[in-house]
């Protein structure tokens, strides 16, 4: 599929807060780390977008999104396009994390996104990241948890998974499988 809309781009400078690394953030210039094409169609309350990570480390960090919430309880849904992705999930209530996990995701995998939980997509390998998911027009995100803890939970490094120090406390990093197929009915993204 071609996109002939005019992406949305997030430069490190939009992500200085959420790195792990910040040595390396203080020397290093501003550069693009990922694409998002936004409401490339629609169908009903649903938007589809595609989101472009490309592969640039940020220092020993492999390339992510920012990461936000949804505001309420809307969920998502996402399937990978091109390359390999994990998806980070984490349920932050009563100033703690509950629950985190993480989904490895390649080519045609489906992966949803609860409600309640925060998301990042990381870039797992050395080709760009492509993905595309369903939404409903009415979400809203929030970055705000992952701006004042400086990220996820947890960072993907060359040296594997760090827990972040400024979370209390931090449960275990879990895995789930992804899905195969979309699902048919994508009506509970559009909750009423």
């Amino acid at each position: 599929m071609e996109i002939r809309k005019k992406p949305e781009i997030r430069f490190l400078n939009d992500m200085k807060r959420v790195v792990y690394d910040q040595e390396w953030l203080k020397k290093t210039a501003n550069f693009e780390i990922y694409y998002m094409y936004r409401g490339i169609k629609t169908k009903g309350e649903l938007r589809y977008d595609i989101t472009e990570i490309k592969t640039k480390m940020l220092g020993k960090e492999f390339p992510k999104t920012k990461g936000h919430e949804h505001l309420k309880t809307f969920q998502e849904v996402y399937k990978v396009l091109k390359g390999k992705a994990i998806f980070l999930f984490q349920k932050y209530r009563n100033k703690t994390i509950e629950d985190v996990y993480a989904v490895r995701a390649k080519i045609g995998a489906i992966v949803i996104v609860p409600p309640y939980y925060g998301h990042i997509t990381i870039n797992a390998s050395k080709e760009e990241l492509k993905i595309a998911n369903w939404i409903s027009k009415k979400c809203k995100n929030s970055y705000n948890l992952f701006e004042k803890r400086q990220g996820a939970c947890y960072y993907y490094t060359r040296s594997g998974w760090i827990k972040n120090k400024n979370y209390k406390k931090v449960p275990k990093l879990r895995f789930k499988k992804s899905l195969k197929k979309m699902p048919k009915n994508l009506d509970f993204l559009a909750p009423h």
